[in-house]
């Protein structure tokens, strides 16, 4: 297998403080938390070129401040807004 990037290590690490602060929240908040993180990664994954380091910087940026927010114990859930619905 081979040597994961910088980049690559701090997105993996987001995805598990992500998972490590839904376990905080009651048990279906939790998973719908779960849910949607592992849809918004895996979305994220497939659209994003890899070479395009400046966004994905920013994402990762963005994501931080989403996980800050979730920390805090007046979070109790989150929501998504998909801006291409499909009809």
């Amino acid at each position: 297998m081979a040597k994961l990037s910088g980049l690559q290590k701090q997105v993996l690490s987001l995805y598990r403080a992500f998972l490590r602060a839904a376990r905080t929240k009651s048990v279906e908040d939790r998973q719908q938390m779960e849910s949607i993180v592992a849809t918004e990664f895996r979305r994220n994954a497939k659209q994003i070129d890899r070479k395009n380091f400046i966004y994905i910087e920013y994402l990762l940026r963005r994501g931080n401040k989403q996980l800050d927010q979730l920390k805090s114990p007046a979070t109790v859930r989150l929501s998504t807004l998909d801006p291409n619905p499909e009809p």
